[in-house]
């Protein structure tokens, strides 16, 4: 898939969703997601406090309908569950900048997205602003060891 012109603005907005997370989210990262269909965010939302919902499942739940066909762009690579209900919602495309090797479910460990034994597939974009996510993770980790 390629990029278009606005998927690094609007991962750019995602990332300042996720650091609203900042000091809440341990020992989970920050994360921020939103929905963008026909040019309009429709939902967003961003990892607040452990045990919460997560970044994709509120920007998902504000979007309701309005998600089906739209675009998702999250700053982590979505987990096994996130991945679950993109698919459910029928996403029409998920943009993400850092992959998740321990809990990814698109590309890393599961391709959820890719699936042929589901009902729906939807193509997907990682890596977009890739160093900007991976810094916010790092930062975030870096912080929890000290």
């Amino acid at each position: 898939m390629r990029l278009s012109s606005r998927d690094r603005e609007y991962m750019t907005l995602a990332l300042r969703l996720a650091a609203k997370g900042r000091g809440s989210t341990s020992p989970n990262p920050m994360v921020g997601a939103l929905v963008v269909t026909r040019g309009r965010i429709v939902g967003q939302g961003s990892h607040r406090k452990a045990g919460g919902p997560h970044a994709e499942v509120i920007a998902l739940s504000q979007a309701g309908s309005r998600a089906k066909g739209g675009t998702l762009y999250v700053t982590l690579e979505p987990c096994l569950m996130c991945a679950g209900a993109l698919v459910n919602a029928r996403i029409g495309r998920i943009v993400y900048g850092a992959i998740d090797p321990k809990a990814g479910a698109v590309e890393s460990l599961y391709q959820v997205c890719a699936d042929e034994r589901l009902n729906h597939r939807l193509p997907t974009l990682s890596g977009v602003s890739g160093d900007e996510c991976s810094k916010l993770l790092k930062d975030f980790f870096a912080a929890r060891r000290d």
